[in-house]
């Protein structure tokens, strides 16, 4: 009986040991889901990025507006026969404070 009581021990034990330490445990299975989780979140930014490029590389094939459009934005070229205003604003200028009369 006494071999009994002890085996049941040691299989009690075992099986704590599996339950909260061991490889696939409770504290390994809620890191893992965090991971998930994470990982979920970093590729639903990635396919959103991917289909804001895809637009793009959509919009750029598909004729010279896109490239146009780039071009006039981020290189500030203008047609032939147009004319480029560039209008520069002055800072704002210090009020001058009214003279106090003592």
């Amino acid at each position: 009986m006494r071999w009994l009581l002890v085996a049941l021990l040691c299989i009690l034990l075992y099986l704590q040991y599996r339950l909260w330490i061991a490889e696939g445990s409770l504290a390994e299975q809620q890191r893992l889901e965090l991971q998930v989780v994470e990982q979920t979140a970093i590729n639903t930014e990635l396919r959103e990025r991917n289909a804001i490029l895809e637009r793009e590389v959509l919009e750029l094939q598909s004729g010279n507006g896109g490239v146009e459009q780039r071009a006039r934005e981020q290189l500030g070229l203008v047609r032939e026969g147009e004319t480029f205003y560039q209008v520069v604003e002055q800072p704002d200028q210090p009020q001058a404070e009214p003279e106090t009369t003592r």
